[in-house]
This record gives structure tokens, sequence and C-alpha cells, in this order.
């Protein structure tokens, strides 16, 4: 917000003055920006790899690519400790359930990044009666990973998009994550999903 649009710019200089004259450092912001830094800049993944996806993934915590630089390098095995869902390969319909039960275990707010053509469309067995044509019909998806499999540097970017959507989301007041569920929900009923 510029300087300008301020109404009462005497008031706010006039306490940081005074505070300033006391010896106390002051740094005007936004909790939404100084929150959503935290969160962007350590987003921890929940690995569901389930074909060669996963591999790339992994080759991610090597020296070549070091997710670590980024504040990813926590996977986590437990949905209870991680912020977003990397969903990396095929998706029978028999394990369309437990993903589900994986992603709803995870904690508020979260993320689902879909990696590879397997978890976005089905890949090459889009046509086929045992694979999910889609995580979008099971669970919300925040970003898509193209490729077949797709490349370490493919995946760095997907997380980096999921890290810019999270630096501009309000943390505080505004839409949050419970509505897109409950559209989300409303749009698929719980027939279609398996259960």
């Amino acid at each position: 917000m510029p300087y300008e649009a301020w109404k009462d710019n005497e008031y706010i200089e006039q306490l940081l003055e005074e505070l300033r004259a006391n010896g106390t450092n002051v740094i005007v912001g936004s909790f939404d920006k100084l929150i959503n830094w935290g969160r962007s800049n350590s987003i921890w993944p929940l690995t569901f790899a389930t074909s060669c996806c996963g591999i790339e993934f992994v080759s991610l915590g090597a020296a070549r690519y070091d997710m670590a630089r980024f504040g990813w390098e926590v996977a986590r095995a437990s949905p209870r400790q991680a912020d977003f869902m990397m969903v990396a390969g095929t998706i029978v319909h028999r394990m369309a359930p437990v993903m589900r039960r994986l992603y709803d275990q995870l904690a508020e707010p979260k993320y689902v990044i879909a990696c590879g053509g397997c978890a976005i469309s089905g890949g090459p067995f889009r046509k086929s009666y045992h694979v999910v044509k889609g995580i979008d019909e099971i669970v919300p998806v925040d970003v898509y990973c193209p490729g077949c499999p797709p490349r370490p540097e493919a995946m760095i970017y997907s997380i980096m998009q999921l890290s810019r959507k999270m630096k501009v989301e309000r943390f505080f007041g505004g839409v949050n994550r419970q509505e897109k569920i409950k559209d989300f929900l409303a749009n698929h009923p719980e027939e279609s999903l398996g259960y």
C-alpha cells in the first residue's frame, strides 16, 4: 500500500518517533506477508510416489538438485507433519481411498501437486479400467506438473509455483481453504470418489 494512501500519516509517524526515542525498534508490515513468507519458504512434502515419477522426486533430495536450498528437504511420511501432497505416479482405483484418507489427514491449509501424466490424466493407462483418470476426481489439485516422467527441474518449478500461490493467499480473513473444499465436495459426490 503506498504511503500516500494512508489517511493519518502524521499520527503513525508521531507514534514511530515516540517508540524510537525510547529505543524500541519497529517494523511496520503485514502479518499476512510475514506468515506467508515463512509458510512458503518451508513447505514440507508428503511423498505419495507410486511409480517412475517417484524416482525423479527422490533425485530432488540429492546433491545435483538439492531441494534443501529452498527449505523443502523435510520430506515426511506422515501426513500430519506435511504441508502438501506430491502425488507422483499412477493411482489405481484401489489406491484412491487411501490417497483420499491421507489428504484428509493433512493439516490445514493443505495443497496437492499432481506430478506426471498418470496423476494428471491417467497417462498411458488413461483408457484402462483400473487407473483413475486424474487425481482431480479424488482431491482438489493446486499445481499440475506435466511430463512422463517430469524432469526434476519441472518438479522444482511446480513446487516454486505452489510457493508463489501461498505467498499471495490471505492467512487472516478472506475466503479460506475450507470454502474451496466445500465447493469441491459439492461438485464431486461421495459415490463418485469410490467410497
